[in-house]
């Protein structure tokens, strides 16, 4: 079995499940995704398949990719990504993975590039409590002090400093289904994933459940 797939994030909402209860919910289309190639332990030292999810201009493709997706059909796909697989053999190059390999109740995990945020103090990146709000107080947002005294007299690495923050890959483990629809390829998560609206996300199988 083929242990996940590609899909997009299309926004959150809320859904009333069977018993009344309201949950927030992601929204994300998830396939359905194209098998473009098929990698084993012979030809490739391991066992996956490389699927192909979304549409891309043929302008916007070069002529290697597009002779590598020529194999599984006329489609030229925006996104390639590799999942691993158990038997490679039941599969075939040009076969479409949907939505029957997921359950409702059913545990996943979640990744996606969570949003960019550009460079954030420490308030924002970290969550520092920040300095006292008072007149005459001079560190109202700012780190503090950051270095040592006489020895080792330097920062040390790994000091929590404003910087670069989000756009980064994150992974929301044991997420569960909360809905399936297959005439519509949308899946319902209960809580957030990482990422914008429209951004790619990956949902995989846990492997305990392999």
């Amino acid at each position: 079995m083929c242990r996940g797939m590609i899909g997009k994030k299309i926004g959150m909402t809320g859904y009333f499940t069977p018993d009344g209860s309201h949950v927030p919910v992601t929204v994300v289309e998830l396939g359905p995704c194209v098998v473009t190639q098929i990698k084993t332990k012979e030809t490739d030292g391991y066992n996956a398949l490389q699927l192909g999810f979304g549409s891309k201009k043929k302008t916007h493709t070069n002529k290697p990719l597009a002779g590598h997706l020529k194999k599984c059909g006329s489609d030229l796909f925006n996104v390639l990504k590799e999942f691993p697989v158990d038997n490679p053999d039941e599969y075939k190059v040009g076969q479409k993975i949907t939505l029957d390999m997921f359950d409702v109740g059913e545990f996943v995990d979640g990744s996606g590039i969570s949003k960019g945020r550009g460079f954030s103090g420490v308030i924002k990146r970290h969550g520092f409590h920040g300095g006292k709000a008072t007149h005459g107080s001079h560190s109202h947002r700012i780190p503090g002090s950051i270095g040592c005294s006489a020895w080792p007299a330097k920062v040390i690495k790994g000091k929590k400093m404003p910087g670069h923050y989000g756009n980064e890959r994150k992974t929301m483990k044991n997420i569960q289904i909360v809905n399936i629809r297959p005439e519509e390829n949308l899946i319902l998560l209960k809580g957030s994933l990482p990422g914008h609206k429209a951004g790619i996300v990956e949902i995989n199988k846990l492997k305990i459940n392999k």
